[in-house]
Formats: structure tokens, sequence, C-alpha cells
């Protein structure tokens, strides 16, 4: 066997802060408004793809989570991600050749492809798995074509495949600037503080449903953009105060701040939601019932001040923003309001040894908070606490068994 030309690639879920809701471009996915995310670790959240390029192929195709789309040419985002990281390889190339006299350039840009992509966590379900697999995409075949672009660059064409992939493509704080100009060219992703940046800050990720949600967040915000009377005054008037307050905010490690604005920006969202017409309803009664721990939390302690803050995002599912001193309460408060089924581990498996000797859930409550706030609910309504960090940006990883292929070039796993 000749040379083989395979990345293995994974990415991260990033959390938006301030929400991207609505197009102004729907083909190069231009949003309405700036957006601010965190990149969580990739411990417990995390797309792997694998990318081999060969002479060899008959055609290109691409299998997710173990089951080949067959309709790839259909898939407008995934097309667009192609055509374009193929396009600057051939230039690269052509440059090679021209520029730097080199006869033997590997003509990558003309084979096909085969792409094997995972998510280790629920697709469609309101966890970002859209943004880290396109990110993941984009990625992996900037490394595959050796592309000598930035990661800003690069984040311009992960955002043709799904717009919040742009952030994905950094570790840490990360901007989606919504630019200006009608073709794209300054809509990008840019950093505004590292992983390392605020050690203190941590998440928990309730999964409340890991099933598809019913209005995907393409068709949703469509919607809203053409429905909504809110919307515009959010995109002229809110965003911009919000996102040079949040920057500001990160850069000094300020929680307070950040967790007023954090909540203030989900629940405008869900309003903008309710706004559309028809009505989309990405909450249920578990996610309103979370929002209502976290604010007693907050409103019982006290110094009076937000020790956590919830953010959701087109799906039930609750991420809770909080500092490194108040995880172990709220994670209790979770499990005692929200307990999980017979399976302890599979509900919350402890990465940071945090109840060691204790049972969730059984710890008494914060001093001051109202046991009453709601009913404990039946066993099962969240599924599981997902404990995590602020984490990095995409990784080429090459060990032994992290490729997706196997030798000839085909997908390990198939459902």
């Amino acid at each position: 066997m000749g040379t083989v030309y395979e990345k293995t690639v994974t990415s991260p879920v990033n959390i938006a802060v301030i929400k991207y809701w609505g197009k102004r471009d729907t083909n190069l996915i231009l949003p309405t408004n700036s957006s601010l995310s965190v990149t969580l670790s990739q411990d417990h959240l995390q797309s792997k793809t694998t990318i081999r390029a060969s002479p060899d192929f008959e055609k290109t195709r691409l299998w997710l989570n173990g089951v080949e789309d067959t309709a790839i040419e259909k898939n407008k985002r995934l097309q667009n991600c192609l055509s374009e990281t193929r396009r600057l390889r051939k230039e690269y190339e052509e440059r090679l050749r021209k520029d730097k006299n080199v006869d033997n350039v590997i003509p990558l840009s003309e084979y096909n492809l085969h792409i094997c992509s995972e998510n280790n966590f629920p697709t469609a379900a309101g966890l970002a798995s859209s943004a880290s697999g396109f990110a993941c995409l984009a990625y992996t075949l900037s490394q595959i074509y050796e592309l000598p672009i930035s990661t800003t660059e690069l984040s311009k064409i992960a955002r043709q495949g799904s717009g919040s992939a742009c952030r994905s493509l950094f570790g840490g704080f990360v901007a989606w600037e919504m630019g200006f100009q009608d073709d794209g060219s300054d809509s990008q992703a840019v950093q505004i503080a590292s992983q390392d940046h605020w050690p203190e800050l941590e998440a928990l990720i309730c999964v409340v449903s890991d099933t598809k949600k019913d209005t995907s967040s393409t068709e949703g915000m469509q919607n809203t953009v053409n429905t909504s009377t809110l919307l515009r005054h959010r995109i002229e008037h809110v965003v911009p105060l919000r996102m040079k307050s949040m920057i500001k905010a990160i850069h000094e490690r300020d929680f307070q701040k950040f967790a007023e604005i954090t909540m203030q920006d989900s629940n405008q969202f869900h309003a903008l939601c309710l706004d559309t017409y028809p009505p989309i309803f990405y909450l249920n009664d578990v996610s309103r019932a979370i929002i209502r721990v976290i604010t007693e939390y907050n409103s019982s302690n006290p110094e009076r001040k937000l020790k956590a803050a919830y953010t959701f995002d087109a799906g039930p599912n609750a991420v809770i923003y909080t500092t490194s001193e108040n995880v172990p309460e709220i994670i209790n408060l979770i499990a005692k309001y929200f307990p999980g089924n017979e399976n302890t581990r599979d509900y919350f498996s402890d990465p940071f040894q945090l109840f060691v000797g204790k049972t969730i859930g059984e710890q008494p409550l914060p001093l001051g908070f109202n046991d009453q706030i709601i009913p404990v609910f039946p066993k099962g309504n969240v599924k599981q606490i997902l404990h995590t960090k602020v984490g990095d940006g995409p990784k080429v990883v090459a060990g032994e068994f992290d490729g997706l292929l196997n030798k000839q070039g085909w997908p390990k796993k198939l459902k």
C-alpha cells in the first residue's frame, strides 16, 4: 500500500452566551447580529472526523455516526466547505509548482474523499452538534490539504457549513463578528480570550432530552426573521451593547456581569422564539424548572450575588455556568430536584471527585434556599449531568486507534 493521505481531528462544542439567531443571507450564512460563546472541554463533548483522500476512490462519500449520507451532492452546506477548501488546495498546488519549482506536488484537490464523522453526544438535540461537526470537517480538510491559512480565515469556510461552527475553531472565549460586507469576507470568528484565561469558570450541562428537536435551528431562525417584531430591536439596540459588556466582563473575569448578561440573553432568545409566528417552543417544563432553581439559588444566598448563570440554546438542555467553588452545591441541587434513574454513574460520573463518600442530591441545601420552590420531578427527567470546563479548539489526533477508517479507507463502524 502506498502513501496514505489521511487526517483525524477532534473538535469541541461551543455554547453561546450572546446568541446567534437569524441570517441576513441564507446562502453564505451571514448572521443578523454578532455573537459570543464559550468553548467547552472535549472530554465530554466532541466531534471526531477522519478524512482520507485517494485516487482509488470512485466518489466522495460521507458517513455520520455510522450511517452513510447517500445524497451529499444535494447537501449545499457540505458542498460549500468541500468546494472552497478544494479551491484553496488547487491554488496551493499551482503555487508550489510555479513559485517553489516543486515537481512532485500531490494533486490532492483532484482526489475523491472518504469522510467519516462521529459525535459522542446527541445530534440535533440542542447541544450544538452541527457547530462542532462542521468545525471538525473544515479543520480536517485544512489539515489534509495543508492549507496555508489562518484559523480566522478558515472560520469563514466553516461558517458556510453551520454558522456557529466558526466559533468552534477556537478554544476559550470566541466572538463571531457579523461583518457588513455582502460577500461575507468580514463575517468571521476571533478569539477574545484563551482557554486558560479564566480557570475558575466551569459549566454543568443538564441533558433534559437527547431526542431530535421538532423545529430545526435553520427553520426556526428564518421563521423568526420573517415574523418577529422584537428581532429588529434586538439586532439594532440590544446585542451591540451586550457584546461590548460581555467582552469587558470576560477580560476582567467579572462573573456578576457575565452571569447577568448570559441569563438575560438566553431569556430574550427564547422570547424571540415565542414572538415568532407560529411560536417555537424549545424549552419544556423541566427547562423552566431548572431556571426557577437557579433563580432561587442566586437570590437566596446572603450576599445576593449571582453564583450561577443558566443558558439554553435551541433545545431544552440547560447549560449552567458557574465558578468552581459553587459547583458541588449546584450539582446537588439539580440531583435533588431532578434525580436520575438507577444507574448513578451514567447520570453523573463525577470526573473531578467532588462527591467521594457522599451521595449527590442528599447533601444539605444552601443556607436560605426555599426547598418548596418546585416539586421533586420523577426520575429520569434530567438524563445526565455533565461537569466540564473551558476547553481548547480542534486537535489533530494520530494514535493507532484514533482514526475512524480502516486500512482500506472504509468506516470501522457501521449501523
